[in-house]
This record gives structure tokens, C-alpha cells and sequence, in this order.
């Protein structure tokens, strides 16, 4: 019962009016065209639940309630792998999301899986984009500061500085995340004056 209202408090009462037209019985279209305009707003549809089950799983994120995050973004990735495919690059902000947030629930065996998907469906993308490839460092960072893995959790953040630079120039504010992470690693090192130069930094 508590798992049931995790999940309705979560996603499905944000999505269940979306939820009937996509997971009920079809329409049957006699021309092409209609079969073709019949596709066309089922996939918009789905694209649209998974708009919904994203943003929300972020917001709890965001708000520090990642068990609540985790009903949400499965609900994404079930829908984003129906309409993209299981290897798609489009799972990627998904795999990361629901690693965030089981690392935020301390389950950190099942963050590990979810990185290692992310993980390898960039290494199966050679056109991937760098602001995508930075978002896997940052969430392989945050996982080895949960394991208490400071100097993997610095280089993965570095390569995470590197390639949003490349992206998006080297005072984009996108940067500004990588180096407040690095900053508080080494505040935790009680090296104060690196980290107080990356505060400035950011």
C-alpha cells in the first residue's frame, strides 16, 4: 500500500488522464492517411508523458525527495524505450535521473546499473554530444562522492568541466555546476584554497 501511494503521489496523478488514450485500445483506421495521422498523435502522446513523468522526477530531485523521484522516472524510461528504442541516446538523461536519485536513496548497487546503461549507450554513440557526455562525468562524480571515492569523483567532475566548456564556451554558466562540485570535494579535503578559488570561479 505505501509503495502504491509512493507511486500515485509521484506520477500517476499527474499523468493517469494521459495514460488511458496511450495504454487503451486503439482507433482502426480504414485509409492511410488516417493510420498515418493516428501514429503521428499517439507518439505526441507519449512524447508528452514523458515530458511529464521527466520534469517531475526532476522537481523531486530538486526538492530533495529522491524516493519520490524514482516511481516518476521509470515511468519516463518505460515510455522513452517504447518510443526510442531500448539503446537510444534519449535514455541517457533518463538513466542519469534515476541514478541521481537512487543514490539519493542510498541504493547505490542500482545507481551503479543505471550509470553503467548511460554509460554504455554513450560508448555505442560516436556522434554523442559533448554537453550529453558531460552530464555522464557529473553523474559518475556524484556517485563516487557517495562512495566516498574522492580522487575518481575529481576526475570524472574535471572531465565533466572540460567537455560543458567545449560545449557551451568557458564562462557559460552551465560550467558554473562541475566546478561548485569540485569545490566542495575539496572543501572536504580541507584544501581551502582551491576550493575557494573554484567558488569564486562559479
Amino acid at each position: 500500500i505505501s509503495h502504491q501511494r509512493t507511486d500515485w503521489i509521484s506520477i500517476h496523478g499527474h499523468i493517469c488522464h494521459l495514460l488511458i488514450p496511450v495504454l487503451g485500445p486503439q482507433p482502426c483506421f480504414h485509409s492511410e492517411k488516417d493510420r498515418k495521422h493516428g501514429k503521428e498523435q499517439l507518439l505526441r502522446r507519449q512524447e508528452s508523458l514523458i515530458a511529464v513523468a521527466l520534469s517531475t522526477a526532476q522537481g523531486f530531485v530538486w526538492a530533495g525527495k529522491p524516493l519520490e523521484a524514482i516511481p516518476a522516472a521509470l515511468q519516463a524510461l518505460r515510455f522513452s524505450s517504447q518510443v526510442f528504442g531500448s539503446g537510444s541516446v534519449q535514455l541517457v538523461p533518463v538513466y542519469l535521473l534515476l541514478a541521481e536519485a537512487s543514490t539519493g536513496t542510498g541504493h547505490l548497487r542500482q545507481a551503479a546499473k543505471y550509470l553503467s546503461q548511460a554509460q554504455w549507450i554513450i560508448l555505442q554513440t560516436p556522434d554523442c554530444s559533448a554537453a550529453l557526455q558531460s552530464k555522464l562525468h557529473r553523474g559518475l562524480g556524484l556517485f563516487s562522492v557517495a562512495e566516498g571515492n574522492l580522487d575518481q569523483a575529481l576526475y570524472h567532475l574535471a572531465n565533466d568541466v572540460y567537455l560543458t566548456t567545449a560545449e557551451f564556451g568557458l564562462n557559460s554558466v552551465e560550467v558554473s555546476g562541475g566546478y561548485f562540485h569540485m569545490a566542495n570535494i575539496f572543501f572536504r579535503q580541507n584544501k581551502m584554497d582551491a576550493a575557494n578559488s573554484l567558488y569564486t570561479e562559479v
